[in-house]
């Protein structure tokens, strides 16, 4: 299923944000173009409509949401309650509000994640609209 872009900022992106308290136009702007690259750009082991892989999104919890426990309360109230206990990273390609939230943690939690830029040449810093993310667990040093 492909969702638009349009319809992806609407119904997933800006309702999720606002349920976090993030909600900006920069945040949805940055949401929904990770989201474009990672469709027309798959990475690796990610199948979400966000480029995290479960080791990120372990990562993530351990190393930022742990530490944040109220925004980790409010993301774990978007994911399910059996699934998530079994396979929390399905909830990743099967619930798009929770993989919002924890692409959003990400960026918190890891601001310093670099992009390639799409020649293949040195990382850039924040060139989210013309390049790939590269995030990934063993991409993120902290």
């Amino acid at each position: 299923m492909e969702l638009a872009s349009q319809e992806l900022r609407e119904r997933i992106v800006r309702p999720t944000l606002h349920y976090l308290g993030k909600h900006s136009q920069a945040s949805e702007n940055l949401l929904v173009a990770i989201a474009r690259w990672q469709q027309h750009h798959p990475q690796g082991r990610t199948e979400g409509i966000y480029p995290i892989d479960a080791a990120l999104h372990q990562k993530v919890w351990n190393q930022h949401l742990a530490f944040h426990p109220d925004l980790a309360s409010r993301i774990r109230g978007l994911a399910s309650q059996r699934e998530f206990l079994n396979n929390p990273h399905t909830e990743l390609v099967t619930n798009l509000a929770y993989a919002t939230a924890i692409a959003w943690a990400v960026y918190l939690a890891f601001p310093q994640v670099k992009h390639n830029d799409s020649c293949g040449s040195k990382p850039v810093a924040g060139n989210v609209t013309g390049s790939q993310p590269v995030v990934s667990a063993s991409s993120v040093s902290v």
